[in-house]
């Protein structure tokens, strides 16, 4: 039976289809027709609450179109906006920015909030220092970071649609500059600092949820090149070497995949909180990570040359999965978070802390 959530999927596909993936430079640093496309459809404010004006849903729906805009190599900041950013600012109760202006979200360890006296009222903040390897710098209008304060951590919401953003892109092309936050004000609100991990979790598990997109769709492509290219007289995918390849690829995308599923289930239980989904978002990062190396390596390998050249799709995915394992939290980030989350309770809570994440 088709559901919401699949009518949800087949408009983003459909809308995809007329955004064919496309090599990012410092002239053309995201798809801007795409995510006008996507705005006027009402897939940019999905899983944000009508009330905050969003287009409501729940947050798998969300997930779901970032998934899907993932496995297309899609250039614009939709993980970070539904996933990340717009959330923390409807849950830390500011105004939501108007869900077809671009959203971004930074932990800026370099940026301090002041409570600001100018008279404009309470959750006013000025910032200080430079945000580094903001995504999507120079596209975002709005700019959600996480930053401290003399008193505890702030979510910090800036205008930043008058500030040029610092030179810097990941290895895909994807934007990530520096913004220069010196006497910028800003709308925020005091986090708790359990509260404060918990959106950096949430960062994690936006990436982990490209991230396994991504490593399923690159599994697709080879499977399909494997059958179709022949070699010897026979298609690649009867040589038991290939077969081997592919079915160590297969395994790690599975891995990543339920430890994802299993993370986005832990967001839902929670309700956008809680020690569970620090622990299911490290778990699915860690992951994900990992299986980069290996879906990448033999992707390219049963492709051969052809998988290198520029006119060829794989590389719009392989260079996002290399780029989007270091960010949020690479694995040596993120592996003492899950220890140390694993044996809380001591060597006779490790059994259920293993199952609780999955």
């Amino acid at each position: 039976m088709t559901t919401d959530r699949d009518l949800v999927v087949e408009t983003v596909r459909d809308i995809l289809s007329g955004f064919p993936p496309v090599v990012l430079s410092s002239s053309r640093p995201w798809d801007g027709g795409l995510w006008a496309s996507l705005a006027s459809a009402g897939l940019t404010g999905v899983g944000l609450p009508e009330s905050a004006g969003g287009s409501g849903g729940e947050p798998a729906d969300a997930v779901a179109i970032v998934r899907t805009l993932a496995a297309g190599a899609a250039a614009v900041p939709v993980a970070e906006q539904l996933l990340v950013a717009g959330p923390a600012v409807v849950a830390a109760d500011l105004n939501l920015p108007a869900v077809d202006e671009p959203l971004t979200f930074a932990v800026a360890s370099e940026v301090t909030a002041s409570a600001s006296d100018d008279g404009d009222g309470p959750g006013r903040w000025t910032l200080s220092g430079t945000a580094t390897d903001v995504a999507w710098a120079g596209v975002a209008r709005h700019v959600a970071v996480l930053t401290s304060s003399a008193v505890g951590p702030v979510l910090a919401l800036a205008d930043v649609s008058g500030l040029a953003a610092g030179p810097g892109a990941n290895l895909a092309g994807e934007p990530r500059g520096s913004l220069v936050l010196d006497g910028v004000a800003a709308s925020g609100a005091l986090l708790s600092p359990s509260h404060a991990e918990e959106l950096r979790a949430r960062f994690a598990l936006a990436r982990a949820v490209q991230l396994s997109a991504a490593l399923e769709q690159v599994l697709a492509w080879t499977v399909q090149y494997a059958g179709e290219r022949h070699q010897f007289g026979r298609p690649l995918g009867k040589f038991q070497a290939i077969q081997m390849e592919l079915a160590e690829m297969a395994g790690e995308v599975t891995a990543v995949s339920a430890l994802t599923d299993a993370a986005v289930r832990a967001l839902d239980r929670s309700a956008g909180g809680g020690a569970d989904l620090v622990l299911a978002a490290a778990a699915a990062k860690v992951r994900a990570g990992a299986a980069v190396e290996v879906v990448a390596r033999l992707a390219h390998q049963v492709h051969g040359a052809i998988g290198f050249t520029q006119e060829h799709k794989l590389h719009h995915l392989t260079r996002r999965l290399w780029s989007w394992r270091d960010e949020a939290g690479s694995e040596l980030a993120w592996a003492p978070v899950l220890a140390a989350g694993l044996l809380a309770d001591g060597p006779d809570g490790l059994w259920p802390a293993l199952t609780r994440v999955l």
